[in-house]
C-alpha cells in the first residue's frame, strides 16, 4: 500500500434495523476513495426484536439498553473480522456509525435545560479489543454541541463524490429515513442543502411485517404495495404534517415513524395491503416534495429504496423533468454508500480534520466527529 493510504472499515446499521453493512474503503491523500469490499449481515430475527423494542423509549429497559450496546459491539466486531477475512484484507481503522436507539435533534426543555440528545448504541471497546485497530464512534454528539442537529452526516461523502462543476445534482439515499443532498453546480462546501425528507422504508417495512405475520422484513420489490390501492384520504391527512414544508436543516427518525405512525394509519381501517401502497406513495411523494418542483438536474439514489421499483417509479412520474439514476451507476454501490460514508468520516476524525457540513446540520462551526476508541 502507497504511503499516506489507510484500509478503513465503515460500518453502518441504519434506522430500518435489519442488518449491519461492512465496507472495506482504502483512502489516500486528497481523500480518493476505493470500494475494496462491501457485505451485508442481516441481523438474527431476535436481535432485531429486540432493538425495535429498545426504540421505544416508552418502556425500554435500562438493563436491555446496556445489554444490547454490549452485545452490538460484539456483532459488529463480527461483521468487521468476517468481511477481513473474506477479502483478505486487514482494516487500519474501524468508522462504526452504530444502531440508533434515539434521536432528538431538535431542542427540548428537560430539567430546566434546552437539550439535544442522540444514542447510536455498538460498545467500541469491544470492537477495538477484538478487531485489534482503533475505532470511530459516536460521531454525532459533537455536530449537536455545536447547535447542529447531528445528522445529516453522509452529505459530506455527497459533496465530496457527487459535485459537478456544471451540473445541479439531488443525492437521495432512500433508506429507513429519506434523506437528500442538494450540490447546486459547481458548489462551495457551504452551498450544500441537506435534510431528512421523511420515511424511506421504516413504514412499509413494519406493514410488511405485519402483512406477513413477521415471514417477511420488507416489501420485495414492491409487490405487496403493487397489489394494493392507494388510500387518498389517508395520504392527505398524512401529507399534512408541516414538516414536509418546514425549511432545512431538519432531521427525522423514529421517533417520527415508528409504531405510533403505523398505528395511526391502521386507525384508518383500510386493509394492510392498501396501507404499504399509501406508504410507499408517501415516501415517493415527501421525497418529490424535498426535491422540489424546479429541479431539472440529476437525481441520485441509493439505499434500500433503489431496490423497490414501486418507489423508483412513483418517483419518475412525480420528477418527469428529472434525470433518475442510482448511485451505483456512478460508482458507489448504492447498498454501500452510507458505510463508506462512515469510513471517510472516521478517517477524517483521525486526521483531526472536520466533517460535518454546516450547512447540511445547522452547526455554527464545522468540527471532528466522533470518539476515538484505542
Amino acid at each position: 500500500m502507497k504511503k499516506n493510504e489507510m484500509i478503513v472499515a465503515g460500518v453502518m446499521s441504519g434506522t430500518s434495523a435489519d442488518g449491519i453493512d461492512v465496507a472495506l474503503v482504502r483512502i489516500g491523500k486528497s481523500l480518493r476513495i476505493q470500494l475494496l469490499g462491501r457485505v451485508g449481515y442481516p441481523y438474527p430475527s431476535k436481535v432485531r426484536q429486540a432493538l425495535l423494542a429498545a426504540m421505544n423509549s416508552a418502556s425500554a429497559s435500562v438493563a436491555d439498553l446496556a445489554r444490547l450496546n454490549s452485545l452490538l459491539g460484539e456483532l459488529y466486531a463480527d461483521a468487521v473480522l468476517s468481511a477481513e477475512s473474506r477479502f483478505r484484507l486487514k482494516a487500519e481503522l474501524v468508522g462504526c456509525h452504530g444502531q440508533t436507539l434515539y434521536h432528538q435533534g431538535e431542542r427540548a426543555r428537560f430539567l430546566g435545560r434546552n437539550i439535544a440528545t442522540t444514542w447510536q448504541a455498538g460498545e467500541s471497546a469491544v470492537i477495538a479489543a477484538r478487531v485489534g485497530v482503533p475505532v470511530v464512534s459516536d460521531f454525532r454528539p459533537a455536530d449537536m454541541a455545536a447547535g447542529g442537529k447531528g445528522a445529516p452526516l453522509v452529505p459530506f461523502l455527497d459533496y465530496l463524490w457527487f459535485r459537478d462543476a456544471r451540473t445541479g445534482r439531488i443525492v437521495q439515499n432512500i433508506g429507513g429515513i429519506a434523506n437528500l443532498t442538494a450540490i447546486p453546480a459547481g458548489a462551495s462546501s457551504d452551498d450544500v442543502v441537506a435534510f431528512d425528507t421523511g420515511p424511506g422504508n421504516m413504514v412499509i417495512d413494519a406493514l410488511a411485517r405485519e402483512y406477513s405475520k413477521g415471514k417477511l422484513t420488507c416489501d420485495r420489490d414492491g409487490r405487496i404495495a403493487a397489489s394494493g390501492a392507494v388510500n387518498p384520504r389517508l395520504l392527505a391527512e398524512l401529507l399534512a404534517d408541516p414538516y414536509y414544508r418546514r425549511k432545512p436543516p431538519k432531521s427525522a427518525g423514529r421517533e417520527q415513524y415508528g409504531a405510533e405512525f403505523v398505528a395511526r394509519m391502521k386507525k384508518s381501517g383500510a386493509p394492510l395491503r392498501d396501507l404499504i401502497a399509501t406508504a410507499t406513495v408517501l415516501t415517493a411523494v415527501t421525497v418529490a416534495l424535498g426535491v422540489g418542483k424546479n429541479h431539472a438536474g440529476d437525481l441520485i439514489v441509493s439505499g434500500g429504496g433503489v431496490h423497490n421499483p414501486q418507489i423508483m417509479a412513483q418517483l419518475a412520474a412525480f420528477l418527469p423533468n428529472v434525470r433518475i439514476s442510482t448511485s451505483t451507476e456512478h460508482g458507489v454501490d448504492a447498498d454501500a454508500k452510507e458505510a463508506i460514508a462512515f469510513a471517510v468520516l472516521a478517517h477524517r476524525t483521525w486526521r483531526r480534520k472536520p466533517g460535518n457540513l454546516p450547512s447540511a446540520t445547522g452547526a455554527r462551526r464545522p468540527v471532528i466527529l466522533g470518539s476515538i476508541t484505542l
